[in-house]
């Protein structure tokens, strides 16, 4: 009786076609978007660079003063394509949790994987005393190696345990709850290293959760890039089996698709998604649940071959335009990206609630 209201508010129509000129029309609508709104982050900041400037250095020439050739090359492209990196993987992330548990407001970090994550930089940041404190102050709060490894340890090592007790689990729903368990326990040992830190660790670890795109750079771009990219691989190769999904389980395995094996690799692929972004950029909440939601809309498709594509589009742009309301153009105060994600992507979640709210209380 429980798992009543769950299907019906997340019934969707059968997967579309793959591909049709309402969708090819809204691809080149969002690219379009997405290379503008890229060129706009790049231009805007505390320091103004021209916009012919700006062109010139994006295709390799070389700008008439090297500081601003240096702003460009070393912060604002670094972090422009952060953005899209974080924003495609956590769309697809929640795109593949929601699809999966049948739930609309499944999201990536549902598995406790952003608590994991959050677990491991405790470790450096409060439980390393002083040297944790001095080595984030050295290395840089979101450009450290240190607090980069541990995040991935965190995250893999309840990526490990979720992927464990799925081979145990059959059901996606109870698999859901123990994620959030597992989730609860992990930060509530943080909230309880947090009372015993002193103000000092403490700041450093409320810096974190707030989330940053702007200590990516060099080879950490190029390491999360590849993360990012293969974990995109491997929830596009998944697409057949989350349209198969939508129908449920049982329709699933009438045609043939093995659910358990089918949902470890979606498992898999959600993880390291979401635990790679939550080690290189902080957390960075509501992306996950709300773009998904979005694209849908838009496209008016389930088909997962559309879908992962195009919320890698939608994401990417929603970032990009997070990442300029964040930097108060003209100010050199720069607000956190999850303060201006979660203020953008909460009104959307509100309009789920809503929405699937009035498909349950139709007869």
């Amino acid at each position: 009786m429980k798992e009543r209201p769950i299907r019906s508010a997340t019934r969707m129509s059968p997967p579309t076609p793959q591909s049709s000129p309402k969708h090819r029309l809204w691809f080149i609508a969002l690219s379009i978007l997405l290379v503008l709104c890229f060129i706009l982050d790049i231009m805007l900041g505390s320091i103004h660079i021209p916009f012919q400037e700006i062109i010139k250095i994006i295709f390799g020439g070389a700008s008439s003063v090297q500081a601003w050739q240096l702003i460009v090359e070393k912060i604002r492209i670094p972090k422009a394509i952060t953005a899209i990196l974080a924003g495609s993987a956590l769309s697809v992330s929640g795109l593949q949790m929601q699809t999966l548990f049948r739930n609309p407001l499944a999201g990536p970090s549902e598995l406790g994987i952003t608590a994991g994550a959050g677990l491991g930089v405790a470790v450096v940041m409060l439980g390393g005393g002083s040297s944790g404190v001095y080595a984030i102050r050295e290395l840089g709060l979101s450009g450290s190696w240190l607090v980069i490894g541990m995040a991935s340890a965190g995250s893999a090592l309840v990526m490990l345990l979720i992927l464990a007790i799925a081979g145990r689990i059959r059901d996606h729903v109870v698999l859901l709850i123990v994620g959030l368990m597992i989730g609860a326990i992990t930060l509530s040992v943080v909230s309880i290293w947090q009372y015993y830190s002193n103000p000092e660790q403490l700041q450093s670890y409320i810096l974190w959760t707030f989330g940053s795109l702007g200590g990516v750079y060099g080879s950490q771009l190029y390491v999360l890039s590849s993360i990012v990219v293969c974990g995109l691989l491997l929830a596009y190769s998944s697409s057949k089996a989350l349209n198969v999904l939508l129908l449920g389980n049982n329709y699933a395995r009438t045609m043939g698709l093995t659910v358990g094996r089918s949902r470890l690799i979606i498992l898999s692929g959600t993880s390291i998604l979401t635990g790679s972004i939550t080690a290189f950029c902080g957390p960075i909440g509501f992306i996950g649940i709300a773009v998904p939601h979005l694209t849908r809309a838009l496209l008016g498709s389930s088909d997962h071959r559309v879908l992962i594509p195009a919320s890698c589009l939608v994401a990417s742009i929603l970032m990009l335009v997070c990442d300029i309301l964040s930097q108060l153009p003209g100010n050199a105060t720069v607000l956190p990206i999850n303060i201006v994600t979660s203020l953008l992507g909460a009104p959307v979640v509100i309009w789920v609630i809503i929405r699937h709210q009035k498909i349950r209380t139709t007869p």
